[in-house]
């Protein structure tokens, strides 16, 4: 410490940008209630709770942040998004329960099932546990994108603009 110290380097690094959930730890098995519920899917018989999410330690210069949750295992290996939401104000650090589901808090992007909000997991039965990666990004993107944009669209935005992300793993199956 004491050599740190004297050359000028900071003896203690700095605090990574994180994100966590009361609700579930990471890689951890989401609960049945955030299963998605869509009539017309045989898959989708949850109760399409969203989790609470927390971030702490943004990078510097946030001045917003993106949040996606993808499965990359969904659609046999093609991969399904769940959540595009973006414009979400770099005052935020988190989420309550359900936000995502009801649209609080962000701007909703176009999910592969084709809505702007939370879509929870709907894995066939009979699977291995999907993982579902939750990605926040920090951006030095003022938040007035236009609401619709998908998850390819927000990345383009996103290019040259992204400060930092944060990650979180769900596993869950039927």
């Amino acid at each position: 410490m004491l050599f740190c110290a004297l050359c000028g380097m900071p003896a203690l690094a700095d605090t990574p940008f994180r994100l966590s959930s009361p609700d579930f730890t990471d890689n951890a098995r989401l609960a049945p209630r955030f299963a998605g519920n869509a009539p017309d899917n045989p898959n989708c018989t949850g109760e399409n709770h969203s989790p609470a999410l927390n971030w702490y330690d943004a990078p510097a210069n946030t001045r917003s942040f993106a949040l996606l949750m993808h499965d990359p295992e969904g659609a046999k290996g093609l991969g399904v998004t769940h959540l595009v939401a973006y414009n979400i104000p770099a005052s935020s650090s988190g989420f309550v329960a359900n936000d995502l589901r009801d649209g609080k808090g962000y701007t909703g992007g176009t999910n592969t099932p084709g809505n702007q909000r939370w879509h929870g997991p709907c894995p066939p039965p009979g699977t291995s546990p999907h993982h579902y990666t939750f990605t926040l990004i920090a951006s030095d993107l003022e938040p007035n994108l236009p609401a619709g944009l998908t998850r390819e669209a927000l990345m383009t935005r996103l290019k040259g603009h992204a400060l930092g992300a944060a990650g979180l793993v769900g596993r869950f199956s039927q």
